[in-house]
């Protein structure tokens, strides 16, 4: 410790020894203390790094830049709901414009830009300053911090797709529209945006861990994200152009976004927007399902054998 004026004191045996010449100074022997508060523990760690994940990715509890995109692109995602609302209510229609199931197909643009946004801030943070390794320090482990980031992400996404859904549904019923029609039709969506929050989120957060470098992250999801989508978009119009619409959705499986059209029009009630408007047979349904499932899975194994490394 530094010296500082009075007396000198030895440190252990509290002795006085001689100040060095032409300065009084001491040491004062302080020692430590035992920490005798609440041992929190595991779970009470797993939570805060979740809640921090999730606040994290609408830029809360971090600086006032950091919070412009992802608010803006939730603006974004809420003005056409907002628009579907208003012509409803001034048309009198009997129903929505658009079907709750629809909404997050057609929005995918903006959901793909705020996953690649905010999935790189999640993980690449802590690899590019090497702090995954000071979480694993403490009472936490590699299943707890994959978990917690993965729900988080999975949370935000939900926020982000479920928020349109609830005004349309709010505005539905405001306009009067048929009671049952618009709550079987809002679950269908809350069950078809939950399934694509958990999917899309995964696949985020593996590319978003592959690097360090957000950029990169950034980039590499919005690829991974696009360019599978429009290639299994043109092959389906391709096969249906030449009569073998069998085919179409079963070229859908190739990308997120196609495998979720499919999966809602499948289980859902939704309305396929494959080319000719192909439905899966039930074979290709349980498929779909299992893709899915597979692909969740695969998410949670890569995501564990990233940490596994960087935790080290």
């Amino acid at each position: 410790m530094r010296p500082e004026t009075g007396a000198h004191t030895g440190a252990h045996t509290g002795t006085a020894v001689p100040a060095p010449r032409g300065e009084d100074a001491s040491i004062h022997n302080i020692g430590y203390r035992h920490y005798d508060g609440p041992r929190l523990g595991r779970s009470y760690a797993r939570l805060s790094l979740l809640t921090q994940s999730l606040r994290g990715a609408y830029g809360l509890g971090r600086s006032a830049k950091s919070k412009v995109l992802p608010f803006v692109l939730l603006a974004v995602m809420l003005l056409p709901a907002g628009i579907i609302v208003a012509v409803a209510v001034a048309t009198g229609a009997d129903e929505l414009p658009l079907r709750y199931t629809d909404y997050a197909l057609v929005m995918q643009p903006v959901i793909g830009l705020y996953l690649a946004s905010q999935a790189p801030q999640s993980v690449s943070r802590d690899l590019r300053f090497r702090t995954v390794p000071l979480y694993f320090s403490r009472p936490i482990e590699r299943t707890d911090y994959v978990a917690a980031k993965y729900l988080a992400m999975s949370a935000a996404m939900l926020l982000f797709t479920a928020a349109p859904l609830v005004i349309m549904y709010a505005g539905a019923l405001l306009a009067k529209l048929d009671f049952g029609d618009e709550t079987t039709g809002f679950l269908q969506g809350l069950a078809s945006v939950t399934v694509l929050s958990v999917l899309h989120a995964g696949i985020g957060l593996v590319v978003a861990a592959l690097t360090p470098r957000r950029g990169f992250g950034v980039a590499a999801i919005i690829a991974v994200l696009t360019i599978p989508y429009f290639a299994v978009t043109t092959v389906q119009a391709i096969a249906d152009a030449q009569g073998s619409g069998g085919a179409v959705p079963w070229i859908g499986l190739a990308s997120p976004g196609s495998l979720m059209d499919g999966f809602q029009s499948a289980f859902l009630g939704g309305v396929s927007n494959f080319p000719g408007q192909y439905e899966p047979s039930a074979a290709a349904s349980a498929v779909y399902v299992l893709v899915i499932l597979g692909l969740i899975a695969a998410c949670w194994a890569a995501l564990m054998a990233r940490y596994r490394k960087a935790g080290l």
